[in-house]
């Protein structure tokens, strides 16, 4: 056997055996590495991985099952109030911090019963500073709460099954929540029925953050709009944040993917880039104000509107040869086309955008793929069971 190749084996073999994050982020988020080299561990009770997540050791977690704690913190019974009054299933909303009543005052009311396990902050898994929680194969998840990751630095979650998050109710539970964190990488994941977002940022910033080769799967069957697609795929509105949001599959959702900015004195600097959005009935991006997101090499096939018009963020969403130039002259390297196939059209191209991103590294490095090529990379290697 050549040496080379022997090498490449036993760092293959080690790299299994050690059961660490596989692979480096792309963009903001590549210098994240999570807890390290620290040694693998599998908890064996949910208590045992609530404590092992949010204390300050430096840590490598491996789930070998889905840890499920649909029921774990018991039921919770209130006002509910019901936004839409389509059919089959609408979502009803949680009176959330008095949600209804400054929202939805004239939505008609009632009394509901949900799981408390993902409700909240408080009922989330919080994952402390330098942490990997890695799922083995196929077979590791987390059912019924979401992760919390704040005020942390250097957090890898790679290969896990989120699911099943009070996905009848609106403010049910996020999937991921980062809350001035540092140093994120959220890579080949698969998230499904979840009350709110799949992936959101609070108002603290979310810095040097990577999302990566996720399945976002957004068949539901409580939708906003009663049509079986999920809403409410991505929220990013820290004061500062920095995300790249790459090479994820998105499907059957119908908003929010993501939604970026909208509070006044906020800035997001987001890097939308070959990403395969599938099958999508209502908007893919919505760029509010603060975004400066820079959208390139995505492939949009079926999407009702890719990008929404009227909002007041700064984007720069290519689709022309000469829109691919002039941001190659701006950040100095090849810029790709987004392509859109049996989708809407799309008119934003704020040049602004260019030159805002023209100082960042994790931009100006890049090398995206074709649109064409990132669609066939995601199909084949996104989600889990693909590393680790």
């Amino acid at each position: 056997m050549a040496r080379a190749t022997w090498i490449r084996l036993a760092i293959l073999c080690s790299s299994v055996t050690g059961a660490l994050a596989v692979g480096t982020a792309l963009g903001f988020g590549s210098a994240t590495v999570g807890g390290g080299s620290a040694s693998p561990a599998t908890p064996t009770s949910n208590a045992q991985l609530i404590s092992w997540l949010s204390d300050s050791t430096q840590r490598v977690i491996v789930l070998d099952k889905v840890f499920d704690f649909t029921d774990y913190y018991g039921t919770a019974s209130g006002k509910i109030c019901k936004p839409w009054t389509c059919s089959p299933n609408p979502q009803v909303a949680i009176d959330e911090n008095d949600w209804c009543e400054n929202y939805e005052p004239s939505a008609a009311t009632g009394t509901a019963t949900w799981y408390v396990s993902g409700s909240s902050q408080t009922y989330s898994l919080a994952v402390g500073s330098k942490k990997t929680l890695l799922g083995k194969g196929s077979a590791g998840g987390i059912k019924g709460i979401g992760l919390l990751i704040k005020n942390a630095d250097n957090v890898i979650i790679q290969n896990l099954r989120i699911s099943d998050i009070n996905a009848q109710f609106v403010w049910g539970g996020d999937a991921i929540s980062i809350i001035g964190s540092t140093h994120v990488w959220i890579d080949h994941n698969y998230i499904q029925n979840v009350g709110r977002q799949m992936v959101v940022t609070g108002y603290d910033p979310a810095k040097d953050v990577t999302i990566s080769n996720n399945v976002f799967d957004g068949r539901a069957t409580y939708s906003a709009l009663c049509d079986g697609y999920h809403y409410w795929l991505a929220l990013f509105t820290g004061t500062s944040d920095t995300i790249t949001f790459n090479q994820n599959h998105i499907y059957y959702t119908s908003g929010r993917g993501p939604h970026i900015g909208g509070t006044s004195g906020y800035t997001q600097y987001v890097h939308v880039v070959n990403n395969y959005y599938d099958t999508l009935d209502g908007h893919a991006l919505d760029s509010e104000v603060g975004a400066i997101a820079l959208v390139e090499g995505n492939y949009f096939k079926g999407v009702t509107t890719p990008s929404l018009t009227g909002g007041t963020g700064s984007e720069y969403f290519m689709q022309t040869s000469s829109d691919a130039s002039t941001c190659q002259s701006s950040l100095g390297r090849t810029c790709q086309v987004n392509t859109l196939l049996n989708s809407g059209s799309v008119s934003r191209l704020n040049n602004a955008v260019l030159s805002a991103l023209a100082s960042q590294t994790a931009v100006t490095s890049y090398a995206p793929l074709t649109a064409a090529a990132a669609a066939a990379y995601v199909q084949a290697s996104a989600g889990v069971g693909i590393v680790n």
